[in-house]
């Protein structure tokens, strides 16, 4: 058995995985604000799980990750700091621990429902943010381990804005005040299409990948607004940056607890 956390801003959920990747029991409990509480906070719900012995685990969370050391160093939605979270839950579970970013965790599991149609697999996910992680052959390239495709600053209204400003969830929420799944209307959800396909654009550019999965709260809703979001991105083609193929996450409310798994039986599924 394995076990994949996804611990994110709000709320953590944890997975128990056999050994092909069927998941057998999962929870769902408010991330701890002080990471001093997050420990206890799992313990108590893995001792509801049926399976206690686990080959390894993997852990995911929302932010900076020092994999040499095993430190989640920082993160936008959460507010821990430099904490050895690999460390400690090995040190808990008495387990091999796999610590990545979520964003990377994902698009290591999308990828792989896609391997042998797309060797590059541009991963992009609206939620609260907007989370970017990029693969190759299903394994995350190096080069964008630490991409935060989120954070690039965009012209808009005369300013530098993160377009993570502009079109993440949260965003979506603050400027028409309703929430993705509330939006049915074509015209709002051509402005949105417009700010996303603002930040796509340049990630084509640099990642030239072969399809982009789209995941996050809003990549939920992605059969609202594609029509829109490619024909944006098709107005900005060049021969120099093909628009690829766009799709929608397949597991996108369990893509992260699915890529630790990925990440921990790719580490340590060799041990008897």
């Amino acid at each position: 058995m394995y076990l994949g956390i996804d611990v994110g801003g709000t709320k953590t959920l944890v997975g128990s995985l056999t050994n092909e990747g069927v998941i057998t029991q999962w929870h769902k409990f408010p991330t701890p604000e002080k990471y001093a509480d997050f420990l206890p906070a799992l313990k108590e719900v893995l001792h509801t799980f049926e399976a206690k012995d686990f080959r390894a685990i993997g852990i995911a969370a929302p932010g900076l990750i020092d994999r040499e050391h095993g430190i989640f160093k920082a993160g936008g939605n959460i507010k821990w700091r430099n904490v050895h979270l690999q460390t400690d839950l090995a040190r808990m579970m008495h387990t091999p621990v796999v610590l990545e970013n979520d964003v990377n965790a994902a698009a290591v599991s999308e990828a792989k429902l896609l391997k042998g149609m797309y060797e590059s697999v541009l991963y992009i996910a609206p939620g609260t943010g907007i989370g970017t992680g990029a693969t190759i052959n299903c394994e995350l390239t190096k080069s964008f381990e630490d991409m935060e495709g989120g954070q690039m600053l965009l012209e808009h209204n005369g300013k530098l804005v993160k377009w993570e400003n502009l079109a993440s969830g949260k965003a979506i929420v603050e400027r028409f005040g309703k929430r993705a799944s509330e939006i049915d209307d074509a015209k709002t959800w051509k402005i949105i299409s417009r700010d996303l396909a603002r930040g796509f654009i340049d990630l084509i550019a640099i990642v030239q990948p072969d399809v982009i999965v789209v995941g996050g709260g809003v990549g939920t809703h992605l059969p609202k607004y594609k029509k829109y979001l490619l024909e944006e991105l098709k107005k900005f083609e060049t021969p120099l940056t093909k628009i690829p193929p766009i799709r929608q996450a397949q597991r996108p409310e369990e893509a992260v607890v699915y890529g630790c798994y990925d990440l921990a039986k790719a580490k340590y599924g060799h041990i008897a």
